[in-house]
């Protein structure tokens, strides 16, 4: 389901997982753990902004596996 309201696409859960390339489970428990990206409530429903989904994806982003986003104090 895609939704537009004020120029912005939304998405609900499971078209959200597949944007992110997740299981529906594994979206289902990061959103346990409020590790997902912020999301609405339209009535019942959770949807998440297409721009949202975009800017987690960049703000998770890592060099390598080892990487835990935390600036190590080095110099790039």
């Amino acid at each position: 389901m895609t939704e537009t309201t004020s120029q912005q696409e939304y998405v609900r859960t499971r078209a959200a997982a597949r944007y992110l390339s997740l299981s529906a489970p594994h979206a289902r428990k990061a959103a346990r753990h409020r590790q997902r990206p912020p999301i609405f409530k339209m009535g019942r429903a959770v949807v998440y902004a297409i721009g949202d989904l975009e800017a987690w994806l960049a703000g998770n982003r890592r060099c390598s596996t080892s990487d835990n986003g935390k600036n190590s104090g080095r110099d790039e």
